[in-house]
């Protein structure tokens, strides 16, 4: 059986209580992210996820900042396919990988938004994206294990003699975490993640979703190598009451031009279309304590564990129970949400899931 691990999120586009106010109502700032950083490794957070969009800070720059500035964290950095050629950011990645002692894994992203694509520069669309990424995948993973100098002729790349130094610190080499909807994201899961990372859905539907990437999996001979974890919000306070309120607040006075922008921003991908579908069905409340109601306001992860302490801990022990065992969470205000989860929820988890959690 898996150990739980749980991961936090840095917000680099700023923070808020309030999406009608904006999300930089607290504004992205050294001394900020100072504050998340602590209370995710005092709440027990093993990785942190760093966002990669247009309005955020530039991922990579931050997490080397920010890894000299923490002590235990991971810093879970996005690979974008054709950003950073694959020779360069295998080099980058065990680079971080030496100077932090470990503390970094990889975060494969297609992109969401055609219109960010387009405006970063990336001339290739959502198939060819995916492809892409499996081929830098698996010339990093080659590089990283070589014993030799590498030769690669591919649909992409041409490498001649190539090789990276410093060799990864973790063996093989880092993990790689993938979050996707689509066939073609779980087809690049079951040959390369560790972990694949669903957003939130009823637990049900994640199940069925499970066994059938875990056959793919198995199918390339990697059916034990790919585990499986949940991308959630969470709201979390002493009363369920006060929960809702919380989470009526960060979408109250959120325009329908807003939520048009946001289903726009993102209708070629799966696993949105999913949350909104699920918003839509629904009005929000997709299952007990599981609402789907910051898809109104927000692209990505929409979906948000809602409740008393015991509330926000059955709901995930519920995708524990379904196989998954990684928890990849966020809140508002982060460094407040992340507090409250470990002095509320984690122990509640830690006595269910004896010996499966990391002692603080």
């Amino acid at each position: 059986m898996r150990a739980l691990e749980f991961g936090w999120y840095l917000p680099t586009n700023g923070d808020t209580t309030s999406y009608a106010e904006g999300p930089n109502v607290v504004p992205s700032s050294t001394a900020m992210f100072d504050r998340v950083i602590a209370a995710a490794e005092g709440a027990g957070f093993e990785y942190l996820l760093v966002p990669v969009a247009i309005p955020c800070w530039e991922a990579w720059v931050t997490t080397a900042f920010m890894a000299g500035r923490s002590s235990s964290i991971r810093m879970l950095v996005a690979a974008r396919p054709g950003y950073i050629n694959p020779v360069m950011l295998a080099k980058m990645v065990t680079t971080f990988d030496q100077l932090t002692g470990g503390r970094i894994a990889v975060n494969l992203i297609a992109g969401q938004s055609e219109s960010e694509n387009a405006a970063d520069g990336i001339r290739y669309g959502k198939e060819d994206r995916y492809a892409l990424m499996a081929e830098e995948v698996a010339i990093m993973k080659a590089l990283w294990t070589a014993e030799a100098a590498l030769d690669w002729e591919g649909k992409f790349h041409t490498l001649r003699g190539a090789r990276v130094i410093p060799a990864p610190l973790q063996q093989p080499h880092p993990r790689f975490y993938l979050g996707g909807g689509s066939r073609q994201a779980w087809e690049i899961s079951a040959a390369h993640a560790d972990v694949h990372l669903f957003w939130g859905d009823r637990p049900e539907t994640i199940a069925d979703q499970m066994a059938e990437i875990r056959a793919m999996a198995v199918a390339q001979g990697r059916g034990e190598a790919l585990g499986f974890g949940m991308r959630l919000q969470i709201i979390c306070r002493e009363t369920e009451e006060e929960a809702w309120a919380a989470a009526d607040e960060l979408v109250r006075g959120v325009g329908e031009d807003r939520s048009a922008a946001v289903r726009a921003n993102v209708a070629n991908s799966v696993a949105n279309q999913r949350v909104q579908a699920l918003l839509a069905e629904t009005g929000g409340l997709i299952a007990p304590n599981l609402w789907a109601g910051l898809a109104k306001a927000r692209q990505g992860a929409g979906v948000a564990v809602v409740g008393n302490p015991t509330q926000c801990a059955d709901v995930l022990q519920r995708f524990i129970e379904i196989g998954c065992h990684s928890f990849c969470l966020s809140g508002y205000l982060h460094d407040e949400e992340a507090e409250r989860f470990g002095r509320l929820v984690r122990p509640i988890l830690a006595a269910r899931n004896q010996g499966r959690l990391s002692p603080i």
